[in-house]
């Protein structure tokens, strides 16, 4: 070995094999010293897309709010700063007080005092904090939501949670839509779709005025209306009261975040007789031409029960088309005799009750329709199923079911999206019809409408009349179920009524439900006038042709004639028709006395014309 390690070589090697360990120790000491340094990624924004109505009204938009928050072991003076901020929160002296212990006594070492502020107090209390060289004071940015309607609507749009996160309605419905993940690796800021729900807002905003007007005169518990279009299944308006102001969401009671619509299962009562029909003509169990003898009284034994169902009236022989005029329970009993009880379930389940809509909103019922084998089926169910009873809907369903009913025998997915589109407007969704598969035949769906017509005209649902456009329409009034003593309660009513218009050519399906009114109850007395008032302005406001509407052809070129002035000689002359403008020179004379009232046209004038002129006389002028 002493031959093979020459002396010279091993001293060289070991000098390498020491400078090489003291670079490696020098090197690491450096490192170990030195500041660390941070690979910070940055991370990607979301932009969340905004709710707008079908004409790109906005309805819900992105914003930021800031939560203040102080670290209480770091504030040194926490009296002075809950005192300077105080007028910026306008906080009570009892307010400021409550805070002020709230940080001393705080444990924890950091706590939010006030969450959600706005930009403008944002930027007032930074002021006041950098200008107090208060230290332990914090803001977190957190992004929020602004809903310009308040209220409007307020169960189809939803509401967004300080996590970003949608809780109900549109927006949590539509989250990945609205709030998409960002991709990974991707730095930029990520932006979510606008969402155009089909509700015309200024439509909304109308029939909320005529929905609200009905609660305050029935004094009702909630109401629903949905109005929708017949042709495509799209949601134009959609109410569900009492209601949410989507600025001040969680302050709101249970009852007015509740989406009934769409949640809400109840018997609807008589309404549901026109699907019974339908469904024996269909069916080919009876004949518009057959005549049920209505006594006053459906009285049937079968096996060992004993069937009893009472009519509001003797009505003696009807027709299908009469039994749905007078919404006789008798004869729709004995209608519902002619189908055997599975046949029947197996149509009610075809038109969409027990299932849900698939709208795209969350918490949708499917509502209850008893089978057969059910504990609680009975004889008496079918018979009492056939005229709303015994049978649980919501009323989304009640509107599908009555798109097959206007659009020809052929039902129609119901939607509340229009279209899709990106920020910067280009769409990458727009709403088609889904049309289902038929339930009834053209001559059915037809026949269904002209009963509907005849119970408007001189029917239980008279008072939706509209005089210059057809309508169709058939009222129910049902008793609710007790929740407390169980059965059917003596107070309260749910009374809802259906509307198709114009039966000609169906373009509206029109549902409005009141609950709990007081006093008078019957659909046809306090639901039916509000179809009316609510088609009437849907009729105007969406521009559809009215019978009383005169066409003129025009050619277009319009010649304005130039003003002429008024002459007033020994007798009054005939103002009416006249406007304001054209009045305007009278101001100037001293000999008589002008009164103007309103703005427009002259209507009406004091004294009347043709009266002699006096010195000093008043002339009174009324203009609409």
């Amino acid at each position: 070995m002493n031959s093979f390690f020459k002396p010279i070589q091993t001293i060289i090697i070991g000098i390498c094999a020491l400078c090489f360990a003291l670079v490696v120790i020098i090197t690491y000491g450096k490192i170990a010293f030195e500041p660390e340094n941070q690979i910070v990624q940055k991370s990607s924004s979301v932009e969340r897309g905004s709710i707008v109505d079908r004409n790109g009204k906005p309805l819900a938009v992105q914003t930021h709010f800031y939560h203040l928050g102080v670290s209480p072991t770091v504030i040194k003076n926490p009296d002075k700063l809950v005192h300077d901020i105080a007028p910026i929160l306008s906080l009570t002296p009892e307010d400021e007080a409550d805070m002020i212990k709230k940080i001393q006594e705080s444990t924890s070492r950091f706590i939010y005092i006030r969450k959600k502020l706005d930009q403008a107090t944002y930027d007032e209390l930074s002021k006041i904090i950098s200008d107090g060289k208060y230290t332990g004071v914090r803001f977190d940015t957190i992004p929020g939501r602004v809903y310009p309607e308040n209220s409007l609507a307020s169960q189809i749009i939803g509401y967004m949670g300080d996590d970003g996160k949608g809780l109900s309605g549109v927006e949590y419905s539509m989250q990945n839509t609205l709030s998409p993940n960002p991709k990974l690796g991707n730095q930029n800021t990520t932006h979510g779709q606008n969402v155009y729900v089909t509700l015309d807002a200024n439509l909304q905003y109308k029939l909320e005025k005529i929905a609200h007007n009905a609660m305050e005169t029935t004094q009702a518990a909630s109401m629903m209306l949905i109005a929708a279009n017949a042709k495509n299944g799209e949601i134009l308006s959609y109410i569900s009261f009492p209601s949410a102001d989507l600025n001040n969401f969680s302050n709101a009671s249970s009852e007015e975040r509740r989406d009934r619509p769409a949640m809400d299962a109840y018997e609807p009562g008589s309404v549901f007789k026109i699907f019974t029909v339908a469904t024996l003509i269909e069916m080919g169990g009876i004949s518009p031409n057959d005549s049920f003898y209505c006594d006053g009284i459906y009285e049937k034994k079968a096996g060992n029960e004993n069937i009893r169902i009472k009519c509001l009236e003797h009505h003696g022989w009807v027709t299908a088309r009469e039994a749905l005029k007078y919404s006789c329970n008798d004869a729709l009993a004995q209608i519902s005799d002619k189908i055997d009880a599975e046949t029947f379930l197996a149509r009610i389940h075809a038109m969409g009750f027990g299932s849900r809509t698939d709208i795209e909103l969350p918490g949708e019922t499917t509502g209850l329709v008893k089978s057969t084998s059910d504990k609680l089926w009975s004889a008496r169910s079918k018979p009492t199923m056939a005229m709303g009873q015994e049978i649980s809907v919501s009323a989304l369903q009640m509107v599908h079911a009555a798109t097959a009913i206007a659009n020809g025998g052929i039902p129609i997915k119901l939607s509340i999206i229009h279209k899709l589109a990106t920020y910067d407007g280009k769409d990458t969704f727009i709403h088609t019809p889904v049309f289902e598969n038929r339930l009834f035949k053209q001559t059915t769906a037809n026949y269904i409408l002209s009963c509907m017509e005849t119970t408007a005209e001189s029917g239980t649902g008279h008072r939706a009349q509209l005089g210059d456009i057809s309508i169709g329409v058939k009222t129910g009034t049902a008793q609710m179920a007790d929740p407390v003593h169980g059965g059917y309660s003596d107070t309260d009513f749910l009374s809802n009524c259906l509307a198709i218009f114009p039966i000609e050519d169906p373009e509206i399906i029109l549902y409005i439900v009141i609950e709990k009114a007081q006093g008078e109850t019957y659909a046809g007395r306090i639901v039916a006038p509000v179809i009316a008032e609510a088609a009437d302005t849907i009729i105007d406001h969406l521009g559809m042709n009215r019978g009383s509407a005169t066409s003129l052809a025009h050619s277009g070129h319009i010649s304005i004639k130039s003003n002429t002035p008024i002459k007033i000689g020994s007798d009054l002359p005939d103002f009416t028709g006249m406007s304001k403008r054209d009045l305007l020179p009278l101001l100037d004379r001293t000999d008589i006395n002008i009164i103007i009232n309103g703005n427009g046209w002259v209507n009406n004038q004091t004294p009347p014309a043709g009266t002699p002129i006096t010195e000093n006389m008043t002339i009174e002028l009324n203009l609409e």
